[in-house]
């Protein structure tokens, strides 16, 4: 456990802190990166997700294509970016565009599949009522799809945040360059710093993504308050039944 102890020896020197190489300028540059990836995904594969999967066509091919993607390591879309023409190469373009799609898959996946699985029922009524395609999709599918949604956006976040690391083999910045620095200088404890803080990032990701989840779920607000009115229901009607002394 001296190595463990060592890592957190690192930490705690504020030298390895500062500056452009320190370990809190690779934490906002990973923090950037990872938030930027998943952002754009987002842009990209929401619309197109409630699109197909309102109209109920095309949905299937679109997710198959995406998780064929899936299966080509990250690492090795990054090395051919890398390798490619202007305006890729040896920049931030292609640790980027590499995470991108990497981030598409389980956003562009499970949004479909959230819209895909709401209740018929729901939609008929709401179309009976004389809702326009768009009112049927922002007031009823959308609104039941979005605990799947966040779901995909919440599982991208953290594979991003993870997979980012890598991108310091080939051309980008982030906490991935103290890892790679202390490889290179056979710095065990650096090494082992750089992988503590990015466990960290990943865990403080995921967790602040949950309470989002949670926050966004139109559905679990209206229970609770629908909860709340019962219980102030109860109260009213036991404050009536009373017996007056």
């Amino acid at each position: 456990m001296g190595w463990l102890f060592d890592a957190f020896g690192w930490l705690a020197d504020g030298e390895n802190w500062s500056g452009s190489d320190g370990v809190a300028a690779r934490l906002v540059e990973h923090v950037w990166l990872s938030a930027a990836a998943v952002v754009i995904a987002c842009l990209i594969a929401l619309p197109l997700a409630v699109w197909l999967g309102h109209i109920g066509r095309g949905g299937i091919l679109a997710v198959n294509v995406t998780n064929i993607g899936r299966a080509v390591p990250t690492f090795a879309v990054l090395t051919l970016l890398a390798l490619a023409p202007s305006p890729f190469g040896l920049n931030t373009t292609s640790t980027l565009t590499a995470l991108v799609l990497f981030a598409l898959p389980p956003i562009l996946t499970n949004t479909y599949v959230g819209m895909r699985e709401v209740d018929p029922g729901a939609v008929d009524a709401a179309r009976g009522m004389g809702m326009s395609g768009w009112e049927v999709v922002r007031r009823v599918e959308l609104p039941l799809a979005v605990p799947l949604l966040m779901a995909g956006v919440r599982l991208a976040a953290t594979q991003v945040v993870a997979t980012a690391t890598i991108a310091a083999l080939v051309a980008g910045g982030g906490l991935g360059r103290i890892i790679t620095a202390g490889y290179a200088r056979q710095d065990q404890p650096q090494l082992v710093a750089g992988a503590i803080v990015v466990a960290l990032l990943a865990l403080a990701v995921e967790g602040l993504m949950e309470l989002l989840q949670r926050v966004s779920d139109p559905m679990r607000r209206a229970n609770r308050a629908r909860s709340g009115m019962d219980r102030d229901d109860l109260v009213t009607e036991a404050g009536m039944k009373a017996p007056r002394i």
